[in-house]
Formats: C-alpha cells, sequence, structure tokens
C-alpha cells in the first residue's frame, strides 16, 4: 500500500488507502485544468476570499491539525500548532499582497512607453515531502493559487491523512473543484502528470535523487521547476560568540522536528578557541532531552517519522565510525517503544569519510574545528549543498561579512529563524533552485510578458 499512516509512536497502522486509478487521475487533472480556464480570469479580490479564508480554518482549526500531524510523522505536538498557525499566515500573507507582488512593473525605454505584466501559466503538479505535512502545502498553494494557477499535489506516501486534510479545508473556504486536487497516486502515475501536456509548471521538494528525476523529467517536457532538496548548514561558531545565547541555539536548530528539516543546523564549525567550551555545553543540552510520547506538550525528544528512516540514520552513523569518525554523545537507538534515536555528535569527521558531504535527516551533529574565521568559511563551502547556515558572532558587521562570503541561498546572523512569510526560501548546488516565500515565491510560475508601445513610425 503507497498511502499509509503508521504512528511513529508506537509503530501502528492507523489507516491505509488505496491510489487513485488512472482513470481517476485523468478526470482530476481534467479538472484542474477546466477551472484553471475561469481562475485565471477570476479578481484578486475573489481569490483572496478563499486563499484568506483557508487561512482562517487553519488557525481555527490547528489543535486538530496538529494531531492529525503528530500521528502520522511524529512531530511534537507544540511544534504541530506552530507549524500548522505558520501555514496559516502564509495564506493570509499571499491573499493580502498577492496583487501588489503581480502588478505590472513600468519601463523606460528610449522610446515609447512599456511595461512587465504577470499573467498564471496553468496547472502546476507540487511533489511535497512529508517532514512539514501542511507548510509545505500552503507554501505552494497561497503563491500559485493567488497568482491565478490551479495546483495538483502528490503529498508524501506517510501524511495522507494530512494531505485529505488540507484538502478539505480548502474545500470549506470555497474552492471551486480543481482549484487544489490532492492526489494519492504512485512514482509511474508521477511521471505520467510530469509528461502531461495540461502540466505546466512542476515544483518538488525532497532528495536529490528525487530532485534529479523530476527536474530531468520536466526538462524533457521543457517545462518551468523549482526544486527545494537537502541541506547540510553549518553552524558558524567564531571566537567572540556568545555562548549562552549560541547553544540553545544550536540545539533548536539541530533537533528542532527531531532534526528532520533540510535547512537545518548539520554541521557545527567552530573556531579552535571556542571548540571545547561549545561542545561541553552543547552536550550537556542534547543530553538533557528525554523520547516521550510526542502527543504530551512535556516530551522533548519525538520520535522520527518511520522505522526506516531509524535504521537508514543509524547505517549511516556506523559507516561514518567505520571510516574514522568518533562518537562524542549517542549513536544509538534508545531502548525503548517507537522510532527513536539518541540526539548524537560525531567529530574527527576527515574529508575522505562518506560522513563528510552527507546530509543527515535527523538528529546528529557533525563537529569540526577549525583555526579561524577564514578555515570556517572554507570548510562551510565545502559541501555539495547550499541551502542555509549562520554565523554567531558578537560583531553583528563581521557576522554580516561572513554571511556574504557563505556560498549558500540563505545565512543567519545570531539566529535560524527562517519561519516569516516574507523571506524567500531556497537554495543553490544540490540544494536546488528556484525561491518559495516572499515576493520572489509567487513569481516562480507566471508569464512575464513584455508589453511596449512606441511612436508611430516606419522602422528605418
Amino acid at each position: 500500500m503507497a498511502y499509509q499512516s503508521v504512528n511513529p509512536f508506537d509503530g501502528k497502522l492507523v489507516e491505509a488507502f488505496e491510489t487513485l486509478s488512472d482513470l481517476q487521475l485523468e478526470t482530476r487533472i481534467a479538472a484542474a485544468d477546466a477551472c484553471f480556464r475561469t481562475w485565471r480570469h477570476t479578481a484578486y479580490a475573489e481569490r483572496a476570499k478563499i486563499i484568506g479564508r483557508a487561512g482562517e480554518i487553519l488557525h481555527a482549526r490547528a489543535d486538530e491539525l496538529a494531531r492529525i500531524m503528530t500521528t502520522e510523522m511524529g512531530k511534537r505536538i507544540g511544534e504541530a500548532r506552530g507549524e500548522v498557525e505558520f501555514s496559516a499566515r502564509i495564506m493570509a500573507y499571499y491573499a493580502a499582497n498577492a496583487e501588489r507582488f503581480l502588478a505590472p512593473v513600468k519601463l523606460s525605454p528610449i522610446n515609447g512607453e512599456a511595461h512587465m505584466e504577470s499573467s498564471p501559466i496553468g496547472v502546476i503538479f507540487c511533489v511535497e515531502p512529508w517532514n512539514f505535512p501542511y507548510y509545505q502545502l500552503a507554501r505552494v498553494a497561497g503563491p500559485h493559487l493567488m497568482a491565478g494557477n490551479t495546483v495538483v499535489v502528490k503529498h508524501a506516501g506517510i501524511v495522507p491523512q494530512c494531505a485529505i486534510a488540507f484538502e478539505q479545508v480548502m474545500i470549506e473556504a470555497g474552492a471551486p473543484i480543481g482549484l487544489y486536487t490532492n492526489l494519492l497516486i504512485s512514482h509511474d502515475q508521477s511521471d505520467t502528470v510530469v509528461d502531461d501536456p495540461r502540466i505546466k509548471g512542476v515544483a518538488l521538494t525532497g532528495s536529490v535523487e528525487a530532485g534529479r528525476s523530476i527536474a530531468a523529467r520536466a526538462g524533457r517536457n521543457l517545462k518551468v521547476s523549482s526544486m527545494e532538496l537537502g541541506g547540510s548548514d553549518a553552524f558558524i561558531v567564531l571566537e567572540d560568540a556568545d555562548l549562552d545565547l549560541t547553544v540553545p541555539w544550536a540545539v533548536w536548530g539541530r533537533m528542532y522536528n527531531t532534526g528532520q528539516t533540510c535547512c537545518a543546523a548539520k554541521r557545527f564549525i567552530v573556531v579552535e578557541s571556542m571548540a571545547d567550551a561549545f561542545l561541553a555545553k552543547f552536550k550537556a543540552a542534547l543530553a538533557l532531552l528525554e523520547a516521550g510520547d510526542p502527543m504530551d506538550a512535556a516530551t522533548t525528544l519525538g520520535p522520527l517519522s518511520t522505522e526506516r528512516a531509524l535504521v537508514d540514520l543509524l547505517e549511516q552513523v556506523e559507516g561514518a565510525v567505520a571510516h574514522g569518525a568518533k562518537v562524542a554523545l549517542g549513536g544509538k537507538r534508545i531502548d525503548r517503544p517507537g522510532s527513536y534515536m539518541a540526539p548524537t555528535i560525531l567529530t574527527d569527521i576527515a574529508p575522505g569519510n562518506p560522513a563528510f558531504r552527507q546530509e543527515f535527516f535527523g538528529p546528529v551533529a557533525s563537529f569540526f574545528r577549525v583555526k579561524d574565521e577564514d578555515a570556517a568559511i572554507a570548510l562551510a563551502n565545502d559541501s555539495d549543498f547550499g541551502l542555509g547556515g549562520s554565523v554567531w558572532t558578537a560583531d553583528v558587521a563581521r557576522g554580516r561579512r561572513v554571511a556574504s562570503r557563505v556560498e549558500t541561498g540563505m545565512m543567519f546572523i545570531n539566529n535560524i529563524d527562517w519561519t516569516d512569510a516574507e523571506l524567500p526560501f531556497g537554495g543553490i548546488k544540490d540544494s536546488g533552485y528556484g525561491r518559495e516565500l516572499g515576493d520572489m515565491g509567487i513569481q516562480q510560475f507566471v508569464n512575464k510578458k513584455l508589453v511596449r508601445t512606441h511612436d508611430v513610425k516606419a522602422p528605418a
């Protein structure tokens, strides 16, 4: 069964769902295409009524929706509520700002007048991951629907109830048939959707391997795409950092969502003079986290999303150790029911170790000592990924200089707070291309059309 809700807290199957038949899939794509023909001409104010109402419903049902998420993929209930609330803010943000973002832009040619105007392109196919089951949907639905496109979504196989719940929110908000469509489909059917001529754009958030596959297929079909893939973000600690500020952020940055975040802090790069003190405080803070029921607000360590995710992560750690890395903390499964792993710190990771270039998608931190600021930047840039990163220093001007030198899509100075609808999100290198959220996020799947008038005379 491709779509299953299995509670990672106890390993019990909650519910299973059948994939769509090819005929059912065709019906849904046809409805999305038909809806686009009218939705593209719907006024911004009318679009905003539906998208804004969806945000209000998300807010009103935050507890209910959060519980579905926690049951399906194990996110601690407080974090789950926060995600639903952030999703609500995204919908409200685009309902309020889309018309301004897509307003015609006046240009100044030598002769005559000109402007750029924005128009929707059609049905957008979105492939989304399990780690943020509602946020990932809101950040495609909000901008692309407000832009006048329609959306069909293949969500991850382990969060079908979240996928269905979000679609129901859209329907209750007044979405016409075909505006937002959840597709419970197989990977082969997903390829069929990308190939379908009615699909005009493809957005994926997921693994590097999935990105390469979907981007290649979109490219063969000459379809615009955006890819938000993995990350191995550097957390750079300079010699003047305030550890009382830095260490709590280090714990949050690595352990939020049990470490299952593409833009999580993953590589902790600390200058030599601060290394011992930082490592000692970091270890002590991580050691205080206690595994428990993610539905309990007092729980400080939730499970990984699936048993398979836990087994794969343990194998990664074993491989790192086999190639010379040392375990400074954790490294093992927690002896209790559910898919729990102890918070882990790996040190002595040499460049030849596979772990040096891998992404650890879970509660595993890689720790590196470096000589100075230049060495920290060089190590931060020695990565196949380029999603986010942070720098910690008492000198904000210095932080800005370091941030400018790190090759990545996002950098944060003395914080890792990316939860703002106004901030564009995305990366470079193996972390993908394109941006979501902010003004840039709504521009991804629109036609930017030049319209020029000229003095009336024959060409020379």
